[in-house]
C-alpha cells in the first residue's frame, strides 16, 4: 500500500525533475545558438552589415579582429584592459507604504 505522503513526495519529485529538465533544454538551445554564431571580421564592412540587419542588431555573432580605442580612456577605470562593457539598467519602482502613507 502506498501512503498519501509517498505519493506527495513522488509527485513533487517528478514536478521538480520536469522543471529542471525544461530549464536545461532551454539553456541548451541558447548554447547551441551561440556555438552556431557566425564569425565576422572587424573591418569597414561591419557597419554596413549592422545597419542592414533587422532592427540594426546582430544577435549572437563572434567578432574577430583588432580593436582600437574610439576616444580617450575613462579616468574612472585607469587599469582597465579590454573592450567589453556590461550595461546594467536598473528601474526603480515606487511601492506604496501603507504604514507611512507614502510612495
Amino acid at each position: 500500500p502506498v501512503t498519501p505522503g509517498e505519493l506527495l513526495c513522488l509527485g513533487s519529485s517528478l514536478a521538480l525533475s520536469g522543471l529542471f529538465y525544461y530549464l536545461y533544454r532551454k539553456k541548451a538551445r541558447v548554447v547551441a545558438r551561440i556555438q552556431e554564431a557566425p564569425k565576422l571580421q572587424v573591418d569597414d564592412d561591419l557597419p554596413a552589415l549592422v545597419s542592414a540587419a533587422e532592427g540594426r542588431c546582430l544577435p549572437y555573432v563572434a567578432l574577430e579582429g583588432k580593436e582600437t580605442l574610439a576616444g580617450r580612456p575613462s579616468h574612472y577605470h585607469e587599469g582597465l584592459q579590454g573592450v567589453i562593457q556590461k550595461l546594467l539598467l536598473k528601474e526603480h519602482r515606487l511601492i506604496w507604504n501603507s504604514l507611512a502613507r507614502s510612495w
